[in-house]
């Protein structure tokens, strides 16, 4: 079913679902973007339609929804340790399908990875979410989500489509039903997907990635380049690392909180470990080894890459360092290509 709705009438719909959901969306966020008096578009809350930010990408994921920056997974007192509960109100999203497909990298990662039980803190959270999906039909400057695979998904409750102070609803869900009854009118709306992007990625075959490219010339620019911040994985939709940090309260020796937080592959110290070994030191290896990562390792275990294709982390980076460049460099060094030039 397809209805096309004002977006006053879509307003009252989400004052109505609001009693009952958590709403997220893209919102602008004015005067706190990375060069001075420019704003940034990240998920917030919304209680309006005139919030929402339906025409640009966002700069960071919806990720931090579902897997917050830093999460308490339990607080402790002497011998007693307590699991912090949540609400029950449960989440709509709107995302992007690249941002949807980026849920199925994280059940693998969260769930499918942890044996019979999964990751508690992710699925409780996960479970929470309904999707409402922002048709995306051309894509942006930096996205290469086709030559990913992942510009397309049947994954959302309600797609939707805004034009012209006009809202388009695809619904998939029956479960809203009640929300849209006697609004709108009847459509023949069914969401497009962007076909074709500007960048485009060759994806190296991973049955022609040999040990001598790990040690191949194209990682050394990386060491003089990149500056290792951490940037490119922080808006990653996929990138999952973190760490631990026990936190222990003034006063109180005996009680404090164990919290999760996130972390990156590219920094200093991540990789460090007793004794004064770390696997990574130089910038190129951690480079070497979040596109191995992507395209191979992960590719080898699940059977698809950890990669939306969303170009975030092309477009963060202060050291104009491309991922998708170079993964198209590993895709030519596998095809036995010259890389001279990079």
């Amino acid at each position: 079913m397809s209805i096309e709705l004002t977006c006053s009438q879509f307003d009252e719909v989400l004052k109505e679902l609001n009693k009952e959901y958590t709403i997220f969306a893209p919102v602008k966020h004015e005067g706190i973007g990375t060069y001075s008096g420019t704003d940034i578009v990240r998920y917030s809350e919304i209680k309006d339609v005139y919030s929402i930010i339906h025409d640009e990408k966002s700069d960071f994921s919806p990720k931090e929804i579902y897997f917050p920056i830093t999460q308490t997974l339990f607080y402790f007192f002497n011998d007693e340790e307590v699991v912090p509960q949540i609400d029950d109100k449960k989440y709509i999203i709107l995302m992007r399908p690249c941002d949807i497909n980026s849920l199925s990298i994280l059940e693998s990662v969260f769930i499918k990875n942890g044996g019979n039980n999964g990751d508690y803190y992710y699925k409780r959270l996960r479970d929470k979410i309904k999707i409402f999906m922002l048709e995306c039909r051309e894509g942006f400057d930096s996205c290469f989500c086709v030559s990913m695979g992942m510009n397309e998904t049947n994954n959302y409750d309600i797609a939707l489509r805004f034009n012209d102070n006009k809202v388009s609803c695809h619904f998939n869900n029956s479960e809203f039903d009640k929300y849209f009854q006697d609004k709108g009118k009847k459509t023949d709306f069914s969401p497009e997907f962007v076909k074709s992007n500007q960048v485009k990625v060759a994806v190296p075959d991973i049955n022609k990635i040999t040990m001598d490219m790990f040690q191949d010339d194209i990682w050394s620019e990386y060491t003089k380049r990149c500056i290792a911040c951490g940037r490119c994985n922080f808006v990653c939709p996929t990138c999952t690392c973190w760490s631990m940090q026990d936190i222990k309260y003034d006063g109180q020796p005996n009680a404090g909180e164990r919290r999760r937080v996130w972390a990156s592959c590219h920094v200093d110290g991540y990789t460090d470990m007793a004794g004064g070994h770390s696997f990574r030191r130089s910038n190129g290896e951690r480079m070497r080894f979040k596109v191995f990562h992507k395209v191979y390792d992960f590719k080898k275990r699940f059977g698809y890459n950890m990669c939306t294709g969303c170009g975030r982390c092309d477009e963060v980076c202060p050291e104009y360092i491309s991922y998708s460049n170079s993964v198209n460099k590993l895709a030519k060094l596998a095809e036995g290509a010259n890389t001279d030039g990079k």
